[in-house]
């Protein structure tokens, strides 16, 4: 096995055991999972149950009644194109590999049921709904290992699908780095949608370089241009619009999230997630 990736599975496992132990994945642990019935909304009801596309037919809001039901179901799946392939080592795609390791190794912790269905071109990796360890990092090690360069994902596909292949609701975790429009509405009907977002400190805040190549990792297109202070300027302030968009979205549908940048301690920010 990569040497590296056999550190990163170590190392998320022992963080998993000794410092996220305990921890409830969900805001709804222990309140279940499983439909009981459809009902109108009351005052006071969370606005999280609320069952938009009954809502939208029925012109009334109605909510989601559900059973108790310990056993969790949990989702990940990263969305993985060439986007994920910046900068000269990788470090979106290991940083998101960590994440989706831990949270394979705390849903087994938890004794939940864990499935990975990574959306990647040309194919999709998945494994069985699970809480074996040897499909956890069968999982670790296909996304870590993917072929990324000179690819470009069609999110809208992907969500469909997804939405399709979950049939028991459950709390799904989308992981990317959310740079283009990503839809979640759909998967946040019928489920709790937690989205992680993976960055690299040079997206966030990029330093003044000059004369430049920019290489697009979705097409492998180069553009020859000057990265000015303005240029930077210009960068930060539609990168600002696009992240005011998302956080709306986000909050019409009732999904959380959280940033982890490739510099960052992933547990730390998850048991801020988590609380």
């Amino acid at each position: 096995m990569n040497t590296a990736l056999k550190a990163l599975q170590l190392k998320a496992r022992h963080q998993v055991y000794t410092l996220l132990s305990g921890h409830n994945l969900s805001k709804l642990h222990g309140e279940g999972y499983d439909f009981s019935e459809l009902r109108e909304y009351q005052m006071g009801d969370d606005i999280r149950k609320i069952n938009w596309t009954i809502t939208a037919k029925l012109g009334k809001p109605y909510i989601k009644e559900l059973h108790a039901n310990r056993e969790l179901s949990i989702v990940v799946s990263p969305l993985m194109d060439g986007s994920l392939y910046f900068g000269s080592s990788n470090a979106k795609q290991k940083k998101l590999t960590e994440v989706a390791t831990i949270l394979g190794y705390l849903a087994q912790q938890n004794a939940d049921l864990f499935t990975g269905v990574a959306y990647l071109q040309p194919q999709t990796i998945s494994t069985p709904p699970t809480k074996q360890l040897y499909h956890i990092e069968r999982f670790s090690k296909a996304i870590y290992e993917a072929s990324l360069l000179d690819t470009k994902l069609s999110y809208k596909e992907s969500i469909e699908n997804l939405f399709q292949r979950i049939h028991k609701p459950s709390l799904v975790f989308v992981l990317g780095d959310f740079l283009e429009e990503i839809d979640l509405s759909l998967l946040a009907q019928k489920h709790e949608v937690i989205a992680i977002i993976i960055r690299d400190e040079a997206e966030e805040s990029p330093q003044k370089l000059g004369e430049i190549t920019l290489l697009n990792p979705q097409n492998q297109q180069k553009k020859e241009t000057y990265f000015s202070k303005k240029s930077i300027q210009q960068y930060i302030k539609q990168l600002n619009i696009h992240e005011q968009k998302r956080e709306e979205h986000f909050a019409t549908y009732g999904i959380r999230s959280v940033k982890i940048l490739t510099n960052e301690d992933v547990v730390r920010r998850l048991m801020g997630l988590f609380g």
